[in-house]
């Protein structure tokens, strides 16, 4: 906790495996928009920074060039070496303050390789979206120091998750609890139309899993982190006493000058007006929300058609089969059909013309301003904005 003002903030830590962390965890982002610059600068301020773990060979020319035009296996190699070396530039700049975590989405075909290599780099906590990690317990066993932190959306997913674990002799160390109707990127719910649902209300689900957590006499052993719409010190004071042990962030530490993605792209989401922002099905079968693009027009535009025209194929083009389920590669016409690894990968880059924009629905706590991770983290702990930014 490296400054005083955000030292002698009335919210109290978050407990982490034993650590104590400031109650704010960075969201995971990819493919690269979390890598080690913004990970690393989250933790060095005494919070809980977070790696993406997908595809991270995209921030490494060197892996780029290595695993282009080869086959899965390289690619996979390729990943895993930006992922070690992600980790450790993560580390080295958080220099023992905070924890460094990775964010790995239980829907990618190399899950269970992303899991072993983070614990192997050193990872603080290992964060698992986009499906039930019920085996994240055995993947981690030979490093017991590591927090485990699934992300779930409502009361009954945690309930099952929790009990799962607790036949395998482990709880989870935290759990985030995400609310789709507010969130970026891919959602917890199986259809659109549920993004609204109430079961997923941050006001339903902290008592009725708090509710759960006494009947099972664990009430104050598993850390809820609430996720979706947090844009402000005043929610984040109103979740902490609604029994929220922290809270994370996504689109707002995107958009900081830490992030690790091209300016053009923070300027994408930093501009975005709620008229911009649209949900669809993704290539993995869950909704997402993202910023309306050119390419996101158009394919919206097309979707028709490309729904009509899908047929199940013999690979991924791409050679890479980053998805256990892909609308496109597979044919399921119901669900995206596009490739989300070269529209991520684009957006990045900040090529505005061509990428997917994943963002949150809600305003950003300093609206269209780019500013540093620890101004962020300070007007969350604090509630002290700092002064405006000098007209351009």
């Amino acid at each position: 906790m490296n400054d005083a003002s955000v030292a002698v903030s009335p919210l109290p830590p978050l407990i982490l495996r034993g650590r104590e962390v400031l109650p704010i965890v960075q969201g995971g982002m990819g493919v690269g928009i979390s890598a080690h610059r913004l990970a690393g600068a989250v933790a060095r301020e005494g919070a809980v920074g977070t790696i993406s773990s997908v595809d991270l060979r995209r921030h490494h020319p060197d892996l780029m060039a290595e695993s282009r035009n080869h086959d899965k296996a390289s690619v996979d190699r390729a990943n895993l070496t930006a992922l070690d070396r992600e980790i450790r530039a993560a580390k080295a700049i958080a220099a023992g303050v905070g924890m460094v975590a990775v964010n790995v989405m239980r829907a990618v075909s190399e899950y269970a390789a992303y899991v072993r290599q983070s614990c192997a780099s050193g990872a603080d906590a290992v964060v698992v979206g986009a499906g039930l990690p019920l085996d994240l317990p055995e993947l981690t066993a030979e490093h017991p120091d590591v927090a485990l932190i699934p992300i779930l959306s409502d009361a009954r997913g945690i309930a099952l998750v929790i009990k799962k674990w607790l036949r395998k002799g482990r709880l989870p160390d935290a759990i985030v609890i995400e609310h789709p109707r507010y969130a970026g990127g891919h959602l917890g719910a199986a259809k659109i139309e549920d993004l609204a649902d109430p079961r997923f209300d941050f006001e339903r689900v902290l008592p009725d899993t708090h509710a759960f957590l006494r009947t099972e006499g664990l009430e104050g052993k598993i850390p809820l982190i609430p996720a979706g719409g947090i844009n402000s010190h005043e929610r984040v004071r109103e979740l902490m006493g609604m029994g929220a042990a922290g809270v994370q962030l996504g689109t707002a530490f995107a958009v900081t000058d830490e992030g690790d993605a091209d300016l053009a792209f923070k300027r994408v989401l930093a501009d975005a007006k709620p008229e911009d922002i649209v949900e669809f099905m993704s290539v993995a079968g869950l909704p997402a929300r993202a910023v309306r693009t050119p390419w996101l027009d158009s394919y919206l535009k097309h979707l028709p058609l490309l729904s009509d025209a899908a047929r199940k194929k013999p690979r991924c083009a791409l050679k890479f089969d980053c998805l256990i389920q892909c609308g496109l590669r597979d044919g399921i016409a119901k669900i995206g059909q596009f490739c989300i690894d070269t529209q991520l990968a684009a957006a990045v880059r900040g090529d505005v013309g061509k990428g997917l924009f994943f963002r949150g629905a809600s305003p950003l706590p300093f609206g269209s301003e780019i500013r540093p991770v620890r101004e962020l983290i300070r007007y969350l702990m604090t509630g002290v904005r700092p002064a405006p930014l000098p007209a351009a």
